[in-house]
């Protein structure tokens, strides 16, 4: 059977240490609502977005310039009869040179289609992806509020 999970590409000017670093800054680039470090093996940290959703995770894996795993530890989603829908995915950022470019490849192991907020969660992970990690990565500032504009 195909890989269900959702997964996002992007291939971008910058070297794979800037696109490593910018992943580690998900304050600039997901949501200013985090508390908690961000960079590092093992650290905790918690999102929130309003009162709709909010999660604990944990980096599970960091490979300077290669990868970074984000296990989530706990998940809280007001708008799903499954609050819990994400508990226990893996949020994957792998890195790869292209030649002289660097490609991203964001995959959260666990969203699949059967899930109630899988078209919501990909359409937001795509913005942040595509749009604001994109923007970080080339400019040094995230677009935030992109979703505004959508």
């Amino acid at each position: 059977m195909e890989n269900q999970n959702f997964t996002t590409s992007i291939l971008v000017e910058q070297s794979p240490t800037e696109v490593f670093k910018a992943i580690n800054n998900p304050r600039a680039w997901w949501s200013e609502q985090i508390d908690g470090n961000t960079d590092k093996l093992n650290d905790e940290w918690s999102y929130r977005f309003d009162n709709s959703h909010r999660c604990k995770m944990k980096i599970t894996q960091m490979i300077p310039d290669k990868k970074v795993v984000w296990r989530v530890e706990d998940n809280y989603f007001k708008f799903t009869k499954d609050p819990t829908e994400w508990t226990g995915n893996e949020i994957t950022f792998e890195i790869f040179k292209q030649g002289k470019q660097t490609q991203l490849v964001f995959t959260q192991i666990g969203l699949v289609p059967t899930y109630e907020c899988y078209n919501v969660c990909c359409d937001a992970w795509t913005g942040f992806i595509q749009k604001s990690l994109r923007t970080l990565i080339a400019t040094g500032t995230g677009e935030l509020k992109w979703y505004l504009n959508s």
